[in-house]
């Protein structure tokens, strides 16, 4: 039962929220082969002051091991 939980910078919209919801939706059930029934997906907004210590540190640093993608910005 797999919960994907998107941590974003604020600003998109309640739609552009959605299509994304249904573009993880779509991939877990193409990749993974998962039913929709058993997702969930939440998208939780990080203000750009807060990214470093409330992301960065304690969900990419901290956790690289289980990073597939890691962040190309952190050296900007």
């Amino acid at each position: 039962m797999p919960h994907v939980n998107v941590r974003m910078y604020p600003g998109r919209t309640e739609e552009q929220k959605r299509l994304l919801t249904s573009k993880i939706i779509e991939a877990f059930g193409e990749a993974m082969d998962i039913p929709s029934k058993w997702l969930t997906v939440a998208i939780e907004e990080v203000e750009p002051d807060d990214w470093k210590a409330d992301v960065v540190g304690p969900e990419i640093l901290a956790k690289e091991e289980f990073l597939y993608k890691e962040p190309e910005y952190l050296d900007d």
